[in-house]
């Protein structure tokens, strides 16, 4: 089963992550697609509080462009993606061309749509903020944008959450029928 979290920042997505997790029987991967950056000790600061929610006992793979070798990795256990925003950010930023970034998304969804066991997605959706002022803010919100469409499409169940609460998502075509 593939559940595709998204929203806005601090809106809960990483919290029912963790507590789906929590709630499985078995073991928990969780793939961390932040790199560290030298000089940032804000983002030290944010990785440390991430990894201080989860218990010690999960697995951690630090991955942040291969997804595909990260659920190989994996194997049956449970996996988080914690989060398609930061990813889609390290493959744009290594330089990779809209069309390589979303074959990328497209091949990730579908292995972890095909996983035997659980798969939690979470990404943030930046469409709804305040419109960029820069060219490369404008091109990464909609290159994001099309890469959540292939992450939900691809997932068995899609929320997005607001305020810590979850809106189901749906197909418009089976809303509309």
């Amino acid at each position: 089963m593939l559940t595709f979290l998204l929203g806005g920042a601090r809106s809960g997505k990483s919290a029912l992550a963790v507590e789906l997790a929590t709630q499985h029987a078995g073991a928990v991967t969780y793939v961390a697609t932040s790199p560290r950056i030298a000089g940032d000790t804000d983002l030290d600061r944010r990785i440390d509080a991430h990894r201080a929610e989860r218990p010690a006992a999960w697995t951690t793979i630090e991955e942040p462009h291969d997804l595909g070798a990260a659920f190989e990795l994996a194997a049956d256990s449970i996996v988080i993606v914690d989060c398609i925003t930061l990813w889609v950010s390290n493959l744009l930023w290594r330089g990779d061309a809209d069309d390589a970034v979303m074959a990328a998304a497209r091949a990730a969804a579908t292995t972890a749509a095909a996983r035997a066991a659980p798969t939690v997605v979470i990404s943030n959706e930046v469409g709804l903020g305040v419109h960029p002022e820069t060219d490369v803010g404008r091109h990464y919100r909609d290159v994001l944008g099309r890469v959540n469409q292939v992450w939900a499409a691809a997932a068995d169940r899609a929320l997005l959450l607001v305020a810590g609460r979850a809106l189901a998502l749906h197909d418009p075509w089976e809303v509309l029928a």
